[in-house]
């Protein structure tokens, strides 16, 4: 009896309508969920442990590019239970158009609304990267988004925001992020039209999305809902978040990281001066900006900052051209360019590593750009897509889907020369799929070419044909 009643507790039996229930177990992440009846999609949901029916709770909506939705939620669990949010998921898809994807986000935002008790001036939306930028556009067709946390992405136009009615924007990124000039640029923008926002900066260089500095937006949502009068002033909770971002930007400045303590200082600033008097606070930052240790670090990064923005232009110049004339000679070029961004990276100096990694993210970033501009015309330049595939093996080596796209195109034009050159140099770098080699779109001919069995033979022991040797 003991042991039902503790199921019973952990769960949530709700109606869906036409006299169906649905089971939602607390602290769990589910999946495929139907939007409704007459829609084959679906999203995930997670309720927070705490969750209980009597009370609104505020909402955060995540959104997800890559098909994979619970890994997606994942990354906001913790701090979704610290601060107690319910959260949503839904999978965009980018070859939809916006209007499209935008119905989507509305329903899912619809349903969850019907089926709990969601608190209707706290839903937020979150993504990362692509899924950020989508994030930052979904306050422009929802009027019911009331903040955006985005991820390693800025707000991609800035002109279109309605001034009439803000969204709260908190941008995360790190120093080794590509995006960084961007959102600084973009929180300047932001700042001078008085919109509610903050950036929250990490110098680590971490592919997944901060935790701690996730918790933080949220934590910040909940402190404007209180500076708002939406929920009620918790003093203890102020004091305590207060408390601990002051030991951060003492910790920081410990370690001598003077352009964080810096950068954090200004955040605190517009977070708390609705909650207490800030006199201190802008006494320390203050400090922080008239020593020398400050100066010396800004005019490093603003001489990193003004390097970087050469190079960008330099390289989003030449991939244009070489896209436009189909300059397979400038690989050369564009390999020993990633090189000498690898001695950035691999150097001593921490601005120089993040300035490498910020170039070779942004050269990502604008190969991928150029397949999707080149995928998306009416008539492929399949020359031109060539091209890219072959760029992003050198940015990027361990990425074998770009190998893979490589041998497929070149095979389709009989052009087995390039295939097994490419073939060979995803086996020289560790790629180990062997049922995925053999069943490559346009590769009929290919697998049964004895070379492309002899290079599986070499390096994997598997190839499935017969070699015969004359």
């Amino acid at each position: 009896m003991k042991k039902n009643l503790l199921v019973l507790l952990a769960c949530l039996i709700v109606q869906m309508g036409l006299g169906q229930q649905l089971v939602l177990k607390k602290g769990k992440i589910i999946d495929s969920l139907k939007i409704n009846d007459s829609i084959p999609d679906t999203f995930s949901l997670y309720l927070p442990r705490k969750f209980e029916t009597e009370t609104n709770w505020p909402l955060l909506l995540v959104i997800d590019l890559d098909k994979k939705e619970k890994e997606t939620v994942s990354w906001f669990v913790r701090a979704a239970e610290k601060e107690g949010y319910i959260m949503a998921a839904v999978d965009i898809n980018d070859s939809l158009s916006l209007t499209k994807n935008m119905i989507k986000t509305g329903q899912v935002l619809e349903r969850v609304s019907q089926i709990l008790p969601i608190q209707k001036t706290r839903i937020y939306v979150a993504g990362k990267e692509s899924a950020g930028r989508y994030a930052s556009l979904t306050p422009l067709f929802l009027n019911v988004i009331n903040g955006v946390i985005s991820i390693g992405s800025s707000i991609p136009n800035t002109e279109v925001l309605n001034l009439k009615r803000p969204f709260h924007f908190i941008g995360i990124v790190g120093k080794n992020n590509y995006a960084y000039k961007d959102l600084l640029a973009t929180e300047k923008v932001l700042n001078r039209i008085k919109f509610p926002n903050q950036l929250l900066v990490f110098d680590e260089n971490n592919e997944a999305p901060n935790g701690p500095l996730i918790h933080k937006a949220l934590q910040i949502f909940t402190l404007r809902a209180m500076g708002k009068k939406e929920i009620p002033k918790d003093s203890l909770y102020i004091k305590d978040a207060y408390a601990k971002d002051i030991q951060k930007v003492n910790a920081l400045r410990s370690k001598q990281n003077m352009l964080l303590a810096e950068q954090y200082l200004g955040e605190m600033l517009s977070i708390y001066g609705v909650h207490k008097n800030l006199d201190s606070l802008r006494q320390i930052l203050k400090e922080v900006r008239k020593s020398k240790t400050f100066k010396t670090m800004r005019r490093a990064e603003n001489t990193s900052f003004f390097k970087e923005s050469l190079l960008k232009d330099e390289y989003a110049y030449d991939i244009e051209e070489d896209i436009r004339t189909h300059n397979f000679n400038n690989l050369g070029w564009w390999n020993y360019q990633m090189t000498e961004l690898d001695k950035y990276i691999n150097g001593s100096s921490v601005l120089e590593k993040q300035l490498g990694n910020r170039l070779k993210g942004f050269v990502n970033a604008l190969a991928e750009d150029n397949i999707e501009l080149v995928q998306s015309d009416a008539i492929i330049d399949e020359d031109a897509l060539a091209f890219l595939y072959m760029l992003k093996t050198i940015t990027e080596p361990d990425n074998f889907d770009f190998y893979m796209n490589i041998i497929a195109l070149s095979a389709k034009n009989e052009d087995f020369g390039t295939s097994l050159f490419y073939l060979e140099e995803a086996l020289k770098a560790g790629f180990k799929d062997i049922d995925r080699l053999y069943s490559l779109e346009n590769t009929a001919l290919l697998r049964i070419n004895p070379k492309f069995n002899a290079l599986i033979s070499k390096y994997l022991k598997g190839a499935r044909y017969k070699i015969i040797e004359e």
